[in-house]
């Protein structure tokens, strides 16, 4: 069954500031929080109490959180749900570590049991998972492109959106990070992880696009 992570305990720091570039994908599976880890929604994200000594250096997170869970099709899943068992196959499972710092926002994404060796697009979007892929909504945005759907690379890109594209290794794990210089709207925060069939095109009328949505994770309900 999936697992999300939910909250329990927020640790508030100060100040805002800027700087972020696009994450890359490494091979280094990820490592699941143990059982019974606190977790808390606050200001609409997956938030953690982080140690004392987190706070120390300008990177340091001010908050943390983190959503986990195992891809089953629907019924079964929900949380985590497979919409093409050929490409996500039931029993891989995907980690969603948001982090807020003084620079702005980090976003970290692992997989395990993934097909190995292929190459997938990711994306944060507004509305949570259900058995309907297209129930997730659109990618968020930091600024909300007024045409629908955002194919313009004006507004459909990494630096306004949160792109998590990864390839896998020899054991389908994959691991990326995004890094933004802004921070999420405590009102309109992602809500959800879609993965989807191919890399993020980026060219005019197709950008933000990457396929058919094969998977997606709930962040928060």
């Amino acid at each position: 069954m999936p697992r999300l992570v939910l909250p329990v305990l927020a640790l508030l720091v100060t100040s805002l500031a800027a700087c972020g570039t696009p994450g890359s994908s490494t091979s280094t599976p990820p490592t699941l929080p143990p059982a019974g880890t606190p977790w808390i929604v606050s200001s609409g994200l997956p938030v953690a109490a982080t140690s004392s000594s987190a706070s120390a250096g300008a990177q340091a997170p001010m908050t943390e959180g983190t959503a986990s869970g195992t891809f089953q099709p629907a019924p079964q899943g929900v949380q985590a749900i497979t919409y093409n068992k050929a490409v996500v196959p039931a029993g891989a499972t995907a980690q969603v570590t948001i982090a807020t710092t003084t620079m702005g926002v980090r976003v970290r994404l692992a997989v395990t049991g993934m097909l190995a060796r292929r190459a997938y697009g990711a994306h944060l979007h507004t509305m949570t998972c259900t058995s309907v892929p297209h129930d997730a909504g659109p990618h968020y945005q930091h600024q909300a492109d007024p045409s629908k759907p955002s194919v313009d690379p004006a507004y459909a890109n990494p630096r306004n959106e949160v792109w998590l594209d990864f390839t896998t290794d020899s054991k389908g794990a994959a691991t990326v990070a995004a890094n933004e210089d802004w921070t999420f709207d405590t009102t309109t925060s992602p809500r959800s992880l879609i993965v989807h069939a191919e890399l993020t095109r980026t060219e005019a009328g197709k950008a933000g696009t990457a396929g058919p949505r094969v998977a997606c994770l709930t962040l928060h309900p």
